[in-house]
C-alpha cells in the first residue's frame, strides 16, 4: 500500500472507528500508547516511588523520595544537596546555595588547600638554635608542627611516628658539650595574631578538643599525648620548652624558660622533621583533629606570603583552591578546623570540591582515602547502626559538630551501583546530638534510592 493510500485509509478508520480500532490504527502508524504506571507505595525505607509515564522517551523515570527523613525536626534548619557523580545531575537540593556553618567539614577545604600548596610529601622541620654571644642560651623555634612529641623512644603519641624531643635533646647535648644551658627561649612567633578565635567556646580548650594556635607546641599541647581528646594549657610555648628541658637532662637542669624571638645571628644546632603532610591529613580527617587543621591553614597562609593569622586564612585557602579550579567566592572561612559558627560555605560549593576528591584529582586522593567510613572507621565507626546498617561500608564522609550544628559531607556507593556526592547541614538553636541519627537516616535514604533519588519537600515542622 502506498503512503498516500495508507494515510487515507487510516484517516477513515480514525474518524469512524471505536477506541480499539483507534489503537490499532495508531499501531499501524508506528505509534504506541500506554497509560501511567501505578504510583509506588512506601517501601518500608521511608522512600516512595512516584508515578511515571513511558509515553515518550523524555518521560521521567520513577523517583525515590526521602521527604520523611529530611523533614525530621531533629535536623533543624536542614540543608542538603545530592549530585550523581557520573553526570553531575543534581538529584536533590534543599537550600543548597545558602552559605552556612560547616563545622568540621571545613577540614575538607583545609586539607585540599594544603595538598594544593605543598603536595603530599612536604615535611615541617623544627629547629633549635644557639646564641652566638651567649653559648648558654638556646632558642626553641616553632615551625608549625604540633605533632612533635615528648613520648619516649618506641612509644607512640596520637600522631603515629611523630618526631621526638629526645632526638632534639641528643643533638643539643652533642653541640653544647660541657657548656651548661642556662636559658631556653621559647619562640612561637611564626604565626601572627590572636591564638584563639573570638566566639569559640573556651571549653573546647579545657575539654581538650583544641589548643591555643601556636607555631610551637608539643603533642598538640595535650596533657596526655596518647589521647586525642585531652585538656590543653594556656601557654603551649613555655610548656613545650619545659618538656625540652626535661629531655635535655642534667645539662639544662638550671635553665630558665622565657618567651622570646630568636635573633638572626643565632646558629642552628639541632633539628627534626615531621611525617609527610599526607600522614597529617589521614589522621586529621579520620578523627577530626582540630590542632592539625589550624596549623595546616596557617602554613598555607605563610606560603602565600601572608602572616599566618586567623584573618589570613580566608584569602589564603581560597587562593589555593582557585589554583585547583575550585571557586569559593561568597564563602566565609574563619579558621582551618570549622570550630567557628561564623564559617559560611554553601553545600553547593562544597559539592564542587567533593567531586574533585571523589575523582582523586591531583593529590586529592589522599583526602578520599582518609575519609571516615560508615560503621567501620574514624568518626563514623559507631554510626549508621540499627535500621541504617545496610549503609555500613558504603558512605565515605567527613563529619562535623559545633554547638547547635551537625554536618556530614562525602560520597556514597549507592545500593543501585551509582555513586552520589552529598552534603547535609543540620543547624539551629534546637539541634542536639540526636541530629546525628537523623542525618544517618537521611543519608541511608540517599544510599537506598541511588540515582533514582528525587527532589525533596521539607515540611514546615523541620524548619
Amino acid at each position: 500500500m502506498s503512503e498516500a493510500k495508507r494515510f487515507a485509509y487510516l484517516k477513515e478508520v480514525l474518524i469512524g472507528g471505536g477506541a480499539g480500532v483507534v489503537a490499532l490504527a495508531l499501531i499501524l502508524l508506528g505509534l504506541s500508547v500506554s497509560g501511567p504506571t501505578l504510583p509506588g507505595s512506601n517501601n518500608g525505607n521511608g522512600s516512595t516511588a512516584q508515578a511515571s509515564s513511558s509515553a515518550s522517551p523524555s518521560a521521567s523515570a520513577a523517583q525515590c523520595l526521602v521527604n520523611k527523613q529530611i523533614s525530621d525536626p531533629l535536623l533543624g534548619d536542614v540543608q542538603a544537596i545530592v549530585v550523581n557523580a557520573a553526570d553531575d545531575k543534581v538529584l536533590l537540593d534543599v537550600n543548597g546555595e545558602k552559605a552556612s556553618a560547616t563545622a568540621s567539614t571545613m577540614k575538607l577545604l583545609t586539607a585540599a588547600a594544603a595538598l594544593e600548596t605543598f603536595g603530599p610529601n612536604y615535611r615541617i622541620q623544627t629547629r633549635v638554635y644557639r646564641d652566638t654571644t651567649d653559648p648558654g642560651t638556646i632558642y626553641f623555634v616553632g615551625a608549625g608542627d604540633p605533632t612533635l612529641s615528648r613520648t619516649q623512644p618506641g612509644k607512640q603519641s596520637v600522631y603515629q611516628d611523630a618526631p621526638k624531643l629526645n632526638d632534639l635533646a641528643v643533638q643539643i647535648n652533642r653541640a653544647v658539650g660541657t657548656t651548661p644551658i642556662t636559658k631556653i627561649v621559647a619562640d612561637g612567633s611564626l604565626f601572627k595574631g590572636p591564638q584563639w578565635l573570638a566566639g569559640v567556646d573556651v571549653s573546647e580548650r579545657t575539654n581538650g578538643y583544641l589548643g591555643l594556635v601556636s607555631a610551637l607546641q608539643v603533642d598538640g599541647d595535650r596533657n596526655d599525648p596518647t589521647r586525642e581528646t585531652s585538656p590543653r594549657s594556656a601557654n603551649p610555648e613555655n610548656r613545650a620548652a619545659g618538656w625540652l628541658k626535661q629531655a635535655i637532662g642534667a645539662n639544662a637542669s638550671g635553665a630558665t624558660i622565657v618567651s622570646g624571638v630568636m635573633p638572626t645571628s643565632a646558629m642552628q644546632i639541632a633539628s627534626v622533621q615531621s611525617q609527610p603532610i599526607s600522614n597529617w591529613i589521614n589522621h586529621m580527617m579520620a578523627v577530626s583533629d582540630n590542632t592539625q587543621a589550624e596549623s595546616l591553614a596557617r602554613l598555607v597562609s605563610l606560603d602565600a606570603g601572608m602572616d599566618g593569622s586567623f584573618a589570613s586564612i580566608d584569602p589564603a585557602v581560597k587562593a589555593a583552591l582557585r589554583g585547583a579550579g575550585i571557586d569559593f567566592t561568597g564563602s566565609v572561612i574563619m579558621d582551618g578546623s570549622g570550630e567557628s559558627a561564623k564559617n559560611a560555605v554553601a553545600p553547593a560549593a562544597m559539592i564542587k570540591l567533593l567531586k574533585q576528591v571523589y575523582l582523586a584529582t591531583g593529590s586529592f586522593g589522599i583526602i578520599k582515602q582518609s575519609l571516615p567510613v560508615a560503621g567501620e572507621s574514624g568518626s563514623l565507626q559507631t554510626r549508621f547502626k540499627g535500621d541504617n546498617v545496610d549503609a555500613d561500608g558504603k558512605v565515605f564522609a567527613k563529619t562535623g559538630w559545633i554547638n547547635h550544628g551537625y554536618t556530614l559531607a562525602g560520597y556514597i556507593s549507592a545500593k543501585d551501583g551509582s555513586n552520589l556526592l552529598f552534603v547535609v547541614y543540620a543547624l539551629g538553636p534546637k539541634v542536639a546530638d540526636s541530629a546525628k541519627g537523623a542525618i544517618d537516616n537521611l543519608v541511608t535514604g540517599f544510599y537506598r534510592c541511588g540515582a533514582a533519588l528525587g527532589p525533596a519537600t521539607v515540611t514546615p515542622a523541620a524548619q
